[in-house]
Order: structure tokens, then sequence, then C-alpha cells
């Protein structure tokens, strides 16, 4: 089974080839350059060997792009598990891009994913003009580079696993969520149409918890569940990375309760229609 360990080490391995290609350079130029071996290029770009500090800042120079430094060396720092509090300011220093590398790594190595979504709408049902706003407006918030494009078009990759026969995706969304509009009208319109259509579709549960619900356990924040090996909390300044089996069991327990309060099927059309038919627009 691939590890959480060997998804972090693939993803920063892609990013350093894809780094490469952009400036136009050989495996055997970065080589040359930095005076290693051509098989050490080769086990670094395809998620072989980890590298260090120093490796990366000298793959940085080597390419000409001394400002991606920071970058990769954020994407290393996600290489150890051990580390339950990844802060986002070490995790984005070179912008979205490597941390969505990793989203689509993680979710192409699981095979259920539950998630909760407290006031927004989950990155796999976003639409790509709906994920940009997002994704612009952290980049000001955090004053880091704007990678956007390349972040949008890597959350449109991961969606692709949605059509895997052999995943389950069960998701949960605070009502809320459908009308906190961090983006234009039209955007939010396009948006609760994409989530009214993946309502019932197959290897999709999405539940909308009402506001009037009576809750066994209220949804303090957003949480991930990765099969029964991993759990992803999401904090304005950082993200836990949860693997001990009694937190695993607690946000089981906490997901489970919430769900005993979703609308699922035609009842969840009619929240998201409701949200929908608010935005007065066509």
């Amino acid at each position: 089974m691939t590890t959480d360990f060997q998804i972090a080490r693939e993803a920063l391995g892609a990013r350093l080839r894809e780094l490469r290609a952009e400036a136009g350079l050989e495996g055997k130029d970065i080589a040359a350059d930095v005076g290693w071996q051509p098989s050490k290029v080769s086990r670094l770009q395809n998620g072989k060997q980890t590298p260090t500090r120093e490796d990366l800042t000298a793959w940085a120079r080597a390419i000409g792009r001394p400002d991606v430094e920071d970058e990769l060396h954020g994407l290393l720092a996600a290489l150890d598990m051990k580390q339950r509090h990844r802060s986002w300011r070490r995790q984005l220093a070179g912008g979205h891009r490597g941390r969505q590398e990793i989203a689509v790594r993680q979710t192409a190595a699981t095979q259920m994913i539950r998630g909760l979504e407290v006031s927004r709408i989950p990155g796999l049902f976003q639409t790509p003009e709906y994920a940009r706003v997002i994704f612009d407006a952290n980049a000001e918030f955090r004053g880091i580079p704007p990678t956007t494009e390349a972040a949008v078009e890597a959350r449109m990759r991961r969606q692709e696993a949605l059509y895997d026969p052999e995943k389950t995706f069960r998701f949960l969304v605070c009502e809320a969520a459908l009308y906190h509009r961090a983006c234009p009208v039209d955007v939010m319109a396009e948006q609760l149409d994409r989530l009214y259509n993946l309502v019932g579709q197959r290897r999709i549960e999405l539940g909308i918890v009402p506001f009037g619900a009576q809750l066994r356990r209220t949804a303090p924040h957003a949480f991930w569940i990765y099969d029964r090996r991993l759990v992803i909390v999401e904090t304005i300044s950082e993200e836990l990375w949860l693997t001990g089996d009694e937190d695993i069991q607690l946000y089981e327990r906490a997901w489970d309760w919430l769900a005993e309060s979703a609308e699922h099927g035609p009842p969840a059309r009619r929240l998201i229609g409701r949200a929908r038919a608010s935005l007065d627009v066509a």
C-alpha cells in the first residue's frame, strides 16, 4: 500500500520534474550543473529518493529559479509524517500549487473519502471559477505567490477521481455553505447548479445538514477522513494531520453523528435549489 510519506515524496518529485521542464532543461543538464550523477536526478524526480534541503536549494539555482526554494522546502516538510501541525506559511510559501499536487495523490491513493465542510463547497465538487476565486482570495490573505491557474488545474485533475469505480465519496455540507458567498453571484449560481447535479450520483453520497436540524454534535470545523488512515483538519494558521487510531475513531464518530441529521436525495436537492433561487439570477 502506498504510504502518505511516499505520496508526499512523489508530489515533490513531480514538482521538480515540472520545474526542470519549464526551464527547458534535461535531467543531465541539472546533474552536470550541480555535480550529481544523472541517476540521482532521476530518483529525485520519480520520488524514489528523499532530497535534502541542500539538494532542493541546488535544484532551484540550477534551473534559474531561486524564487521556488521556499516552496520546495515546504513540500519537503510535508514528508515528515510525525509532524501533526503543518503551518500554511511553510506549505504555501511558493503558492498553492505544491499542496494541491499532494491532494491529487492523496485522493488517488484513497478508496473512500468522508468529509465535512461548514462554510464552503468541498474542493472535490468545486467549479473552476469557484476554485479560482477561493485560491485568489487565499493568496491575497496569506501574501503568497498567486499560482492560481496551476492550482485550479490540479484541483480539476483531482476531481477525475469522482468517476473512478473503485472509489466512494461521502460528504456532509452544512446548509450555511450554500449561502456563504465568497464569489460573484453568477459564479455561486453555477457552483450550486453543479452541487445540485451531484446529488444521487453513483459513488457520491452528498448530504446537506439543514439550518434547523437537531444535532447530537455540532460542526465546529471542516475535516476530511482518508480511508481509516488519516484525518486532515484545516485551521486558519495550519493543517493537522492525524493518524492515531483514537483520533480517527473520534472524527469518524463526529461524522456519523452529523450524518444522522443530514438530508440526502430529493430533500438535499430542495435545500440546494432554495439557496440557488435566493440568488435571483437566471
